[in-house]
Protein backbone atom coordinates (compact mmCIF):
# COMPACT_ATOMS: atom_id res chain seq x y z
CA UNK A 1 0.00 0.00 0.00
CA UNK A 2 1.13 3.22 -0.55
CA UNK A 3 0.20 7.01 -0.04
CA UNK A 4 -0.06 10.01 -1.89
CA UNK A 5 0.37 13.28 -0.13
CA UNK A 6 -0.93 16.68 -1.87
CA UNK A 7 0.38 20.06 -0.12
CA UNK A 8 0.92 23.00 -0.86
CA UNK A 9 2.64 26.71 0.95
CA UNK A 10 0.71 27.03 3.89
CA UNK A 11 1.21 30.30 3.30
CA UNK A 12 -0.63 30.45 0.45
CA UNK A 13 -3.34 27.81 0.67
CA UNK A 14 -4.29 26.61 -2.74
CA UNK A 15 -5.15 22.94 -2.88
CA UNK A 16 -8.72 22.48 -3.38
CA UNK A 17 -11.22 19.54 -3.11
CA UNK A 18 -11.41 18.82 -6.61
CA UNK A 19 -7.87 18.59 -7.36
CA UNK A 20 -7.65 16.17 -4.93
CA UNK A 21 -10.60 13.96 -5.92
CA UNK A 22 -10.20 13.86 -9.67
CA UNK A 23 -6.54 12.54 -9.10
CA UNK A 24 -8.15 9.94 -6.42
CA UNK A 25 -10.16 9.35 -8.47
CA UNK A 26 -7.68 8.95 -11.52
CA UNK A 27 -5.59 6.49 -9.40
CA UNK A 28 -8.51 4.74 -7.89
CA UNK A 29 -7.22 5.49 -4.69
CA UNK A 30 -9.23 5.20 -1.18
CA UNK A 31 -10.89 7.83 0.79
CA UNK A 32 -9.17 11.17 0.83
CA UNK A 33 -8.14 12.46 4.56
CA UNK A 34 -7.88 15.95 4.82
CA UNK A 35 -4.54 17.05 7.00
CA UNK A 36 -5.09 20.61 6.99
CA UNK A 37 -7.82 22.03 5.18
CA UNK A 38 -6.41 24.15 1.52
CA UNK A 39 -3.01 22.74 2.39
CA UNK A 40 -2.35 19.19 2.78
CA UNK A 41 -4.63 16.35 1.95
CA UNK A 42 -3.51 12.12 1.48
CA UNK A 43 -5.09 9.23 0.44
CA UNK A 44 -3.71 5.53 0.05
CA UNK A 45 -3.54 3.56 -3.50
CA UNK A 46 -2.75 -0.07 -3.84
CA UNK A 47 0.19 0.78 -6.11
CA UNK A 48 2.87 3.21 -7.11
CA UNK A 49 1.27 4.68 -10.23
CA UNK A 50 3.01 4.83 -13.09
CA UNK A 51 2.32 8.27 -14.33
CA UNK A 52 3.27 9.87 -10.88
CA UNK A 53 6.16 12.11 -12.58
CA UNK A 54 3.71 13.29 -15.10
CA UNK A 55 1.12 14.32 -13.01
CA UNK A 56 3.87 16.18 -10.22
CA UNK A 57 4.87 18.20 -13.18
CA UNK A 58 1.33 18.95 -14.17
CA UNK A 59 0.44 19.80 -10.38
CA UNK A 60 3.74 21.96 -9.91
CA UNK A 61 2.06 24.30 -12.07
CA UNK A 62 -0.83 24.47 -9.76
CA UNK A 63 1.51 25.42 -6.92
CA UNK A 64 1.09 21.98 -5.76
CA UNK A 65 3.71 19.43 -4.08
CA UNK A 66 2.77 15.40 -4.65
CA UNK A 67 4.31 12.63 -2.70
CA UNK A 68 3.70 9.26 -3.05
CA UNK A 69 5.83 7.03 -0.42
CA UNK A 70 5.11 3.25 0.85
CA UNK A 71 2.62 3.93 3.85
CA UNK A 72 4.49 1.56 6.12
CA UNK A 73 7.45 2.85 7.93
CA UNK A 74 6.67 6.27 7.04
CA UNK A 75 6.55 8.15 10.92
CA UNK A 76 10.33 8.89 11.01
CA UNK A 77 12.45 8.15 14.27
CA UNK A 78 15.29 10.23 13.17
CA UNK A 79 15.00 13.73 11.24
CA UNK A 80 18.42 14.32 9.95
CA UNK A 81 18.62 18.11 8.22
CA UNK A 82 21.22 20.60 6.31
CA UNK A 83 20.92 23.56 7.79
CA UNK A 84 22.27 26.48 5.12
CA UNK A 85 19.20 27.10 2.67
CA UNK A 86 17.26 24.23 4.42
CA UNK A 87 16.85 25.28 8.75
CA UNK A 88 17.53 28.47 7.74
CA UNK A 89 17.06 30.73 4.85
CA UNK A 90 20.62 32.01 3.89
CA UNK A 91 23.93 30.21 3.16
CA UNK A 92 25.64 31.43 6.02
CA UNK A 93 29.15 31.58 4.13
CA UNK A 94 27.77 33.93 1.54
CA UNK A 95 26.56 35.92 4.28
CA UNK A 96 29.86 36.43 5.83
CA UNK A 97 31.40 36.89 2.61
CA UNK A 98 29.09 40.22 1.92
CA UNK A 99 30.38 41.36 5.27
CA UNK A 100 34.47 40.78 4.08
CA UNK A 101 33.35 42.53 0.60
CA UNK A 102 33.36 39.60 -1.78
CA UNK A 103 29.73 38.72 -1.51
CA UNK A 104 28.93 38.59 -4.51
CA UNK A 105 32.22 36.47 -5.87
CA UNK A 106 31.49 33.72 -2.77
CA UNK A 107 27.46 33.47 -3.93
CA UNK A 108 28.42 32.13 -7.03
CA UNK A 109 30.76 29.92 -6.03
CA UNK A 110 28.37 28.58 -3.44
CA UNK A 111 25.49 28.47 -6.27
CA UNK A 112 27.59 26.02 -8.32
CA UNK A 113 29.37 23.93 -5.50
CA UNK A 114 25.67 23.12 -4.30
CA UNK A 115 24.84 22.48 -7.90
CA UNK A 116 26.91 19.99 -7.98
CA UNK A 117 29.29 22.03 -10.35
CA UNK A 118 32.42 22.19 -8.37
CA UNK A 119 34.24 19.67 -5.31
CA UNK A 120 32.77 20.49 -2.22
CA UNK A 121 36.00 20.27 -0.74
CA UNK A 122 37.89 22.43 -2.57
CA UNK A 123 35.18 25.41 -3.27
CA UNK A 124 34.74 25.34 0.41
CA UNK A 125 38.70 26.12 0.60
CA UNK A 126 38.21 28.85 -1.81
CA UNK A 127 35.53 30.90 -0.28
CA UNK A 128 36.95 30.44 3.64
CA UNK A 129 40.05 31.85 1.78
CA UNK A 130 38.28 34.84 1.15
CA UNK A 131 37.30 35.39 4.65
CA UNK A 132 41.15 35.70 5.41
CA UNK A 133 41.10 38.59 8.58
CA UNK A 134 37.48 38.88 8.96
CA UNK A 135 36.64 39.89 12.82
CA UNK A 136 35.70 36.69 14.85
CA UNK A 137 32.85 38.77 15.92
CA UNK A 138 31.39 39.37 12.67
CA UNK A 139 29.92 35.73 12.90
CA UNK A 140 27.90 37.11 16.05
CA UNK A 141 26.41 40.19 13.63
CA UNK A 142 25.71 37.67 11.15
CA UNK A 143 23.60 35.51 13.29
CA UNK A 144 21.39 38.00 14.75
CA UNK A 145 21.11 40.67 11.86
CA UNK A 146 21.13 37.93 8.86
CA UNK A 147 20.02 34.35 9.82
CA UNK A 148 16.56 33.70 10.09
CA UNK A 149 14.71 30.53 10.35
CA UNK A 150 13.15 28.48 7.71
CA UNK A 151 9.11 28.29 7.67
CA UNK A 152 7.95 25.10 9.52
CA UNK A 153 11.11 24.19 11.33
CA UNK A 154 10.46 25.12 14.94
CA UNK A 155 6.80 23.21 14.20
CA UNK A 156 8.83 20.35 12.20
CA UNK A 157 11.49 19.81 15.52
CA UNK A 158 9.16 20.15 17.87
CA UNK A 159 6.12 17.51 17.19
CA UNK A 160 8.63 14.91 15.88
CA UNK A 161 10.75 15.44 18.75
CA UNK A 162 7.24 15.19 20.93
CA UNK A 163 6.81 11.92 19.11
CA UNK A 164 9.28 10.46 20.10
CA UNK A 165 11.88 11.28 16.97
CA UNK A 166 15.72 12.45 17.54
CA UNK A 167 16.83 15.07 15.26
CA UNK A 168 20.78 15.87 14.07
CA UNK A 169 21.74 18.75 12.40
CA UNK A 170 24.86 17.71 9.92
CA UNK A 171 25.75 21.25 7.69
CA UNK A 172 28.75 21.61 4.92
CA UNK A 173 29.17 25.42 7.09
CA UNK A 174 30.49 25.93 10.11
CA UNK A 175 29.95 25.20 13.98
CA UNK A 176 29.79 28.61 15.09
CA UNK A 177 26.63 29.13 13.13
CA UNK A 178 25.17 25.16 13.90
CA UNK A 179 25.37 25.78 17.26
CA UNK A 180 23.06 28.26 17.68
CA UNK A 181 20.77 26.85 15.24
CA UNK A 182 20.45 23.55 16.48
CA UNK A 183 19.84 24.78 20.34
CA UNK A 184 17.50 27.34 18.88
CA UNK A 185 15.39 24.59 16.74
CA UNK A 186 15.94 22.26 19.80
CA UNK A 187 17.93 19.52 17.92
CA UNK A 188 19.87 16.82 19.90
CA UNK A 189 23.22 17.11 18.09
CA UNK A 190 25.07 19.09 15.34
CA UNK A 191 28.07 18.56 13.09
CA UNK A 192 29.87 21.09 10.67
CA UNK A 193 32.89 22.22 9.81
CA UNK A 194 35.06 24.60 12.14
CA UNK A 195 36.72 28.14 11.07
CA UNK A 196 39.91 28.42 12.41
CA UNK A 197 40.70 31.60 14.49
CA UNK A 198 43.54 33.46 15.55
CA UNK A 199 44.29 36.74 17.92
CA UNK A 200 40.20 37.38 17.32
CA UNK A 201 40.25 37.03 13.52
CA UNK A 202 39.41 34.08 11.09
CA UNK A 203 42.96 32.59 9.19
CA UNK A 204 41.16 31.73 6.12
CA UNK A 205 41.41 27.69 6.54
CA UNK A 206 39.24 25.36 7.65
CA UNK A 207 39.62 22.81 10.19
CA UNK A 208 40.32 19.41 9.14
CA UNK A 209 38.79 16.91 7.71
CA UNK A 210 36.01 18.60 6.13
CA UNK A 211 32.70 17.44 6.34
CA UNK A 212 31.05 16.96 3.12
CA UNK A 213 29.14 14.61 1.16
CA UNK A 214 30.42 11.61 2.67
CA UNK A 215 30.62 13.02 6.07
CA UNK A 216 27.08 13.63 5.94
CA UNK A 217 25.90 10.19 4.72
CA UNK A 218 28.32 8.57 7.63
CA UNK A 219 26.31 11.19 10.29
CA UNK A 220 22.99 9.21 9.02
CA UNK A 221 24.93 5.76 9.13
CA UNK A 222 26.47 5.94 12.35
CA UNK A 223 23.49 8.06 14.52
CA UNK A 224 20.78 5.66 13.54
CA UNK A 225 23.33 2.73 14.36
CA UNK A 226 24.00 4.54 17.61
CA UNK A 227 19.90 4.62 17.87
CA UNK A 228 19.34 1.26 17.07
CA UNK A 229 17.18 2.22 14.24
CA UNK A 230 18.48 1.65 10.65
CA UNK A 231 18.56 4.66 8.07
CA UNK A 232 15.25 3.33 6.37
CA UNK A 233 13.84 5.00 10.09
CA UNK A 234 14.95 8.30 9.50
CA UNK A 235 13.96 11.08 7.51
CA UNK A 236 16.48 13.86 5.89
CA UNK A 237 16.26 16.92 4.46
CA UNK A 238 18.26 19.41 2.37
CA UNK A 239 18.91 21.27 -0.98
CA UNK A 240 22.21 20.95 -2.31
CA UNK A 241 24.34 17.83 -4.33
CA UNK A 242 26.66 17.09 -1.02
CA UNK A 243 23.21 16.22 0.55
CA UNK A 244 22.56 14.12 -2.56
CA UNK A 245 24.38 10.80 -0.60
CA UNK A 246 22.51 11.30 2.62
CA UNK A 247 19.11 11.71 0.59
CA UNK A 248 19.57 9.02 -0.97
CA UNK A 249 20.38 6.08 1.68
CA UNK A 250 17.55 7.60 4.28
CA UNK A 251 14.33 6.12 4.03
CA UNK A 252 12.83 9.37 2.99
CA UNK A 253 15.04 11.55 1.45
CA UNK A 254 13.63 15.46 0.97
CA UNK A 255 15.15 17.68 -1.69
CA UNK A 256 13.63 20.97 0.09
CA UNK A 257 13.55 23.95 -2.47
CA UNK A 258 16.49 21.81 -3.88
CA UNK A 259 19.29 23.14 -7.13
CA UNK A 260 17.16 21.71 -10.01
CA UNK A 261 20.34 18.85 -10.35
CA UNK A 262 19.90 17.70 -6.72
CA UNK A 263 15.77 17.56 -6.92
CA UNK A 264 16.30 15.36 -10.30
CA UNK A 265 18.36 13.18 -8.44
CA UNK A 266 15.70 12.50 -5.32
CA UNK A 267 12.03 10.90 -5.21
CA UNK A 268 10.89 13.11 -2.68
CA UNK A 269 10.57 16.98 -3.74
CA UNK A 270 8.90 19.51 -2.38
CA UNK A 271 9.18 23.17 -4.43
CA UNK A 272 6.14 24.78 -2.58
CA UNK A 273 5.60 23.46 1.03
CA UNK A 274 7.63 24.84 3.75
CA UNK A 275 9.63 22.23 6.52
CA UNK A 276 5.98 21.37 7.83
CA UNK A 277 5.64 19.17 4.13
CA UNK A 278 7.91 16.40 6.52
CA UNK A 279 4.88 16.12 8.52
CA UNK A 280 1.88 16.09 6.51
CA UNK A 281 3.86 13.50 4.47
CA UNK A 282 4.63 11.69 7.82
CA UNK A 283 0.74 11.71 7.93
CA UNK A 284 0.33 14.14 10.96
CA UNK A 285 -2.85 16.48 10.49
CA UNK A 286 -2.49 19.92 11.46
CA UNK A 287 -4.11 19.92 14.83
CA UNK A 288 -1.44 16.63 15.99
CA UNK A 289 1.29 20.00 15.10
CA UNK A 290 3.40 21.26 18.52
CA UNK A 291 3.77 24.69 18.67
Amino acid sequence: MFMATLLTNPARPVLDRATVESLRNAWGGGDAIWLDPGVAAEFPVEAMPENRWDVWAGLQGLGVDLVVQRAEGRRKQLLIADMDSTMIQQECIDELADEAGVGAHVAGITARAMNGELDFEAALKERVGLLKDLPERVIATVLRDRITLMPGGPVLLATMKANGGYAALVSGGFTAFTAQIAATLGFDEHRANTLLVAEGVLTGQVAQPILGKQAKLDALIEITARLGITPEDAMAVGDGANDLAMLNRAGAGVALHAKPTVAAQCDIRINHGDLTALLFMQGYPREAFVA
